[in-house]
């Protein structure tokens, strides 16, 4: 494998200080990276909580939170997807890539499981590892529509921006548009547009399909919409999509995965587009994406034979 060449030989390390099993792991993973003399770097605050938990992290480069991921190597996460999500907002402006390793439940973003630490602290300092670019979403959403005369609030996902209705005994009313026309009015729950890598998180829950990360798209998908035509909707990664809460009716929240909100009063306007910044997530193994679902998800595949060989 390839190494990503950076020259510094510096790692910072993001734990779920929450999880006993992380707090574990992060002084282990500190002590063998420093052994193996790198410089290892840590959010402040949780250094401090994994101090009050008794981790020993001397030596340890403590600093805050904005630009932490400058001149690192890599950027080395312990937890669940949750985590993995909170590190990219840290790693992206640094273009640093993530390496996710699974202390949650499903961990579909991660590349490593705990059991597996040991190894992935050797990929780490012998840089045996490859980068791979994920797309991610710019979104902007116009308060009063789209005559607004006052500057968007822009944000962005790797996994999904998710519409949903605000008040739980009221639908959301909004119009789906694709490339400057409308497709479609929606009384639903919510609405889900997804990257490929999100393709497998809250809009594959929602009924949508399963994008290999190869395949660029936008992947749009209604949650228990009131419509004959409320199907996922697969488009060009170029495309512009938006979202128009109708005005007058009730209004609706944004999440950007899961993390990130903006309220959505009636009348709001969101657009979403390819973002030019991707994240980057570091692989350990090239193994196929299919392996990676029948893992993840516990598929059942027994009976499974495969092409048969035949002599010419």
């Amino acid at each position: 494998m390839t190494s990503p060449g950076a020259d510094a030989r510096s790692v910072l390390l993001l734990a779920h200080t929450g999880r006993g099993a992380a707090t574990r792991s992060a002084e282990l993973v500190h002590r063998s990276l420093t052994e193996a003399g790198l410089t290892v770097r840590m959010l402040a605050s949780e250094v401090d909580e994994l101090k009050l938990a008794g981790c020993d992290l001397d030596p340890v480069e403590a600093v805050g939170g904005i630009d932490a991921a400058e001149g690192v190597e890599i950027v080395m996460v312990l937890g669940g997807d949750g985590t993995l999500l909170r590190a990219a907002e840290i790693a992206r402006p640094a273009g640093a890539p993530l390496l996710g390793v699974n202390l949650g439940h499903v961990g579909f973003l991660a590349e490593a499981e705990r059991e597996d630490l040991g190894a992935t602290v050797r990929s780490v300092v012998d840089r045996d590892y490859e980068v791979e670019e994920r797309m991610t979403l710019d979104v902007a959403v116009y308060n009063g529509g789209r005559h607004a005369t006052d500057p968007p609030v822009r944000t962005w996902a790797l996994n999904e921006a998710t519409l949903e209705k605000a008040n739980a005994r009221r639908m959301l009313d909004m119009v789906l548009e694709i490339d400057g026309r409308p497709l479609s009015r929606w009384g639903c729950d919510g609405v889900v547009c997804a990257t490929p890598t999100g393709s497998t998180a809250h809009a594959f829950s929602a009924g949508g399909p399963i994008v290999w990360p190869e395949v660029e798209a936008l992947v749009i998908t209604p949650i228990s919409a009131h419509a004959l035509f409320a199907r996922p909707i697969v488009v060009s990664p170029e495309s512009t999509v938006a979202f128009e809460v109708v005005p007058g009716t009730t209004a609706g929240v944004l999440w950007c995965d899961g993390r990130r909100m903006v309220e959505l009063p009636a009348g709001a306007r969101i657009e979403v587009t390819r973002a030019e910044v991707p994240v980057r997530l570091a692989r350990l193994q090239r193994a196929p994406f299919t392996d990676r679902l029948v893992a993840k998800f516990a598929l059942p595949v027994a009976g499974w034979r495969g092409r048969a060989e035949y002599d010419a």
